[in-house]
């Protein structure tokens, strides 16, 4: 990840704030639960008091009725205690779901409402890993540690209040093994919070390098390079078990070195107690009940530290997320956007246009351009790699702003207007289709969500994709598969052209929607083609001759410069980059 880590100094748990106003939604349930919890804490703190009477007073008496009363209230109070219990379960559980479903929810739309540089910079795979692996820390602590924490909390103020009324000698000796258990959590707790969120940090690598592979799966079996991705992942793995293991060696010694100094003072104070029932000063259910205090409260500081290494977990992911969701994208509607024309003419203007990308600042994509396409006009943008073709398109898209000139649609500048509203105006072909794991039907209904089956099979026939499209076992339902890798390359393209073809909107780029296809297959797109950009303005990224020729007007671009423009023959009898490029590119 790009964004910058932490400072050290910052308290681990003022991560986990962010998370009240998504507890807040469910009030409901967040008092059921609190409710809940008091009704099985105060079960809870009652349980040894009746067992001290159930001692003392069921067994000093020989009336069998009144040990049937002592064992009734002791099975009453468990039965309270089940039944809270229960329902705290419940009620927490339900809203630690309710919570992760909607900080996943908003943590998604914001990462796809970010602009492309934030994509650019950061690794799908580890955004993904901040989705799913940071989130179901979250979780724990909302479905189950903030439950115990609190649990906790609440019995170890009871117990030790209880402790007092028992024995206050005994419960004066008791405080001393407190904070001798409290010591080492105090004293490791920061050490812990770095190593937590380096573990995280690791695991993340490893998800964001398994992401990628699969991604590229057929590449990396092309070269035979199985063997070689497996040992990189495994070494992934392993350095995050290392870390890993080093989180939970401190883990381990802090609840080691809790629980010995916690219960070797418990001992003692025991110890003396037992001599004061010798002595008479106390009664064997009296020392039973504050044992059982003092082993409540003893369990509830070992809980607490558990509880304390499980947010400290959750503190580092939660303050991952909190980064992402800081994030704000670059590209934004203004306060008040402008509308584009209706009917939109189509006419394009680029004045004075450079743009940097933010990766390669040194490095200018445009550099002065202008260009100016008229309403209707087709232009062809031909060039070597990397002379700014697709950053021109980009930039009409608004993935990015450029950093000086004007970029106007129709007269109205592109960053006068909401991006969302400009993006429906526009239909894109690029050279790599992007279809999704979802059914044919619903891969080109992507272009218009609204449009009907009828729609959709009348673009898929003007793309020249009903007749395979047909032959599919479930014909327009057949699922495409990830990345629709049940289609050939020519398919795919078919598809995304049937979606533009739906889309029909008055702006058409296409980034040489025909490359990937076979020599029949492109004539029969080509004639789909014709029919999409006729009557629109379309801006086309050229590779083959064929597009070429169709196209009113050829920019010859280099450099991110414009070096020449005008007609096929023209362009070649000035005998320049465009001949060259034809000689190589068109004509080959």
């Amino acid at each position: 990840m790009s964004t910058p880590d932490p400072k050290p100094s910052k308290a681990p748990l003022g991560s986990l704030r962010a998370l009240w106003p998504f507890v807040r939604r469910h009030s409901t349930l967040f008092v059921s639960w609190l409710l809940a919890l008091v009704v099985s804490s105060a079960a809870s703190l009652s349980m040894p008091l009746a067992i001290k009477t159930m001692i003392d007073e069921g067994f000093k008496r020989s009336s069998g009725s009144d040990i049937d009363r002592a064992f009734l209230l002791m099975f009453s109070v468990a039965l309270v205690l089940a039944l809270g219990t229960a329902a705290r379960f419940f009620f927490i559980s339900l809203l630690g779901e309710r919570v992760v479903a909607d900080l996943r929810g908003k943590l998604y739309a914001h990462l796809i409402g970010l602009d492309s540089g934030f994509h650019e910079r950061n690794r799908s795979g580890e955004l993904v890993s901040r989705l799913t692996a940071d989130v179901e820390l979250i979780r724990g602590v909302v479905g189950s540690a903030m439950s115990v924490a609190l649990r906790s909390s609440i019995t170890v103020i009871g117990a030790l209040i209880m402790l007092f009324v028992t024995s206050p000698r005994l419960a004066a000796w008791a405080l001393v093994g407190i904070p001798m258990a409290v010591l080492p959590m105090v004293i490791a707790a920061r050490r812990l919070q770095k190593i937590s969120r380096n573990s995280q940090d690791r695991v993340a690598d490893a998800n964001a390098l398994a992401s990628e592979t699969l991604g590229a799966v057929r590449t990396v079996q092309a070269h035979a390079r199985e063997n070689y991705e497996r040992g990189r992942f495994d070494a992934a793995v392993e350095i995050a078990v290392r870390t890993a293991r080093t989180r939970i060696g401190w883990q381990a010694i802090m609840t080691a070195a809790m629980i010995v100094l916690f219960f070797g003072a418990i001992t003692w104070v025991l110890w003396s107690g037992a001599h004061d029932v010798l002595s008479g000063r106390m009664t064997a259910g009296t020392l039973i009940q504050f044992v059982l205090y003092a082993v409540f409260a003893g369990g509830s500081v070992a809980a607490l530290a558990e509880v304390w290494n499980e947010v400290q977990r959750a503190a580092g992911g939660m303050s991952r997320i909190g980064e992402l969701l800081q994030e704000s994208p670059g590209i934004v509607a203004p306060a008040q956007p402008k509308s584009l024309p209706e009917p939109l003419r189509g006419e394009i203007a680029l004045e004075h246009v450079d743009f940097h990308y933010p990766m390669r600042p040194d490095a200018p994509a445009l550099e002065d351009f202008n260009l100016h396409i008229r309403p209707g006009e087709t232009v062809a943008l031909v060039g070597p790699s990397g002379a700014g073709k697709s950053t021109v398109l980009s930039l009409l898209l608004r993935f990015h702003d450029p950093q000086q000139g004007r970029i106007a649609i129709d007269g109205v500048d592109v960053r006068d207007c909401d991006p969302t509203a400009l993006r429906e105006r526009i239909a894109l072909v690029p050279q790599q289709p992007t279809l999704f794991a979802a059914s044919a039907r619903e891969n080109i209904r992507y272009g218009r969500l609204e449009a009907s089956d009828t729609e959709v099979e009348a673009a898929a026939r003007s793309a020249e994709a009903h007749e395979f499209l047909s032959a599919l076992p479930k014909g327009y339902e057949e699922e495409l598969g990830e990345r629709g890798v049940r289609l050939s390359g020519g398919q795919q393209q078919r598809i995304a052209i049937a979606r533009a073809l739906l889309k029909d909107a008055p702006l058409l780029l296409l980034d040489e929607a025909t490359s990937a296809l076979d020599a029949q297959s492109e004539r029969a797109v080509q004639h789909a083609l014709e029919n999409l950009m006729r009557g629109r303005t379309t801006l086309v990224i050229a590779h083959r001759l064929a597009t070429v020729l169709k196209a009113d007007r050829i920019v010859v671009m280099d450099k991110g410069r414009i070096v020449a423009e005008g007609t096929h023959e023209a362009l070649l009898a000035q005998d320049g980059l465009y001949a060259e490029l034809a000689r190589l590119q068109f004509l080959d």
